[in-house]
């Protein structure tokens, strides 16, 4: 599996450390995990538990940003303990440890519907964890951008009794690139095209985004087809799509090579394939390539969204959704070069503010909006004559 992770480099130690909790039955693979994360400037272990139990008593004597969720333990298990640790403590930020099969898919999509913040793949093997440059880097990579967003949060609870005092955050945050988005139902061209085709990128935090999006943007509601590029492996991406269409009723499924795209359907680009669109006739037609991976992924959004921009001109409309990494930004230039549209989401609705982030800060945005507000503005363009 290609990781996306590799976009966040290894980075010095901030004034506030990114806090770890590890639950998981397995002694060993904590502490080969725990072994990973010391070496890392910036990261602590603030605990290390055997049981979702552990980890809900453990949550109130210290102060955590990142959880690693295992979902199978004994006496409480992940899955009973993620609603747990979310009511005790909404804006934690919890990682489930998966199997990459079809049943560690679809638990890992329920538990993303529940308020996991991501998953990493369950490691299979003791050479997995020592050796495993590829395991390393996602997992270095998520907790990075999801403890930053946990930092970043005005909503961080107040220090639980007992826990070990943090140094402060710095007193300004950083200077960020200003965004200039037109209006929220203006078009920056002032001409605005209806669409012919809609196509979405995500990455972490993608699903619930996407299921935010689509279940208000129910089947029948727009007539295009839909393009969905979300940074996932083969199985997941399939069992995706079955969520899709269980909250939306749309038609939702991976793509197939030589497939003739219908509107009224949702295509999902399959995990460690990029995804694109050829003119054949008066058809367009999805094309699985694996072309080396771009911005360290395959599915990559900007393979996708070049080839919809040379396929349909101006008649695309894509959004950008939460996720790390800067993934859409050349794919949407080549949208607006075509004179099409991209919108994006806010930084405060998104799990991670990387790849809307990109593509706000670059100037290229109709328009950065909350995640409820983006299936009505796509329904009033996508309607529009």
């Amino acid at each position: 599996m290609t990781s996306e992770s590799a976009q966040s480099p290894s980075q010095g130690a901030a004034s506030t450390p990114i806090r770890v909790m590890l639950v998981d039955d397995s002694a060993v693979v904590r502490g080969l995990v725990t072994r990973i994360l010391e070496a890392e400037p910036g990261i602590q272990i603030a605990a290390s538990v055997g049981n979702g139990q552990m980890a809900l008593s453990s949550l109130e004597r210290n102060e955590i940003d990142v959880v690693i969720l295992d979902i199978e333990m004994p006496i409480m298990d992940g899955m009973t303990a993620l609603p747990k640790l979310l009511a005790a403590d909404p804006g934690l930020k919890i990682i489930m440890q998966s199997t990459l099969t079809l049943k560690g898919a679809d638990i890992s999509m329920r538990a993303l519907e529940m308020g996991a913040a991501d998953y990493i793949p369950k490691p299979t093997a003791t050479k997995d964890l020592a050796g495993g440059a590829e395991f390393k880097a996602e997992l270095v990579g998520k907790i990075r951008a999801l403890g930053q967003a946990r930092h970043r949060s005005p909503n961080r609870p107040p220090r639980p009794a007992g826990a070990p005092a943090l140094r402060p955050p710095p007193s300004a945050p950083p200077a960020r690139v200003p965004i200039h988005p037109p209006g929220p139902l203006s078009l920056r061209n002032n001409t605005p095209e209806h669409p012919d085709v809609i196509a979405i990128g995500s990455s972490t935090g993608g699903p619930q985004a996407l299921f935010g999006v689509l279940g208000l943007m129910r089947s029948g509601t727009v007539s295009q087809p839909i393009l969905i590029t979300q940074h996932m492996p083969a199985t997941f991406t399939t069992i995706l799509g079955e969520h899709i269409s269980r909250v939306s009723g749309w038609e939702a499924k991976e793509g197939q090579d030589g497939e003739i795209i219908k509107g009224g359907r949702v295509y999902i680009a399959p995990g460690d394939f990029h995804m694109v669109v050829e003119t054949k006739g008066t058809d367009k037609v999805i094309r699985l390539n694996k072309n080396p991976p771009e911005n360290f992924c395959r599915p990559a959004v900007d393979p996708m969204l070049r080839s919809i921009a040379a396929a349909y001109g101006k008649r695309v409309l894509a959004c950008i959704l939460t996720g790390m990494g800067s993934d859409g930004l050349k794919g949407g230039q080549a949208v607006v070069a075509s004179g099409g549209t991209v919108i994006a989401q806010d930084e405060g609705s998104s799990v991670v503010w990387g790849m809307p982030g990109a593509v706000a800060t670059a100037g290229i945005c109709s328009a950065v909006l909350p995640l409820p507000e983006i299936a009505p503005w796509i329904m009033k363009l996508a309607t529009r004559r």
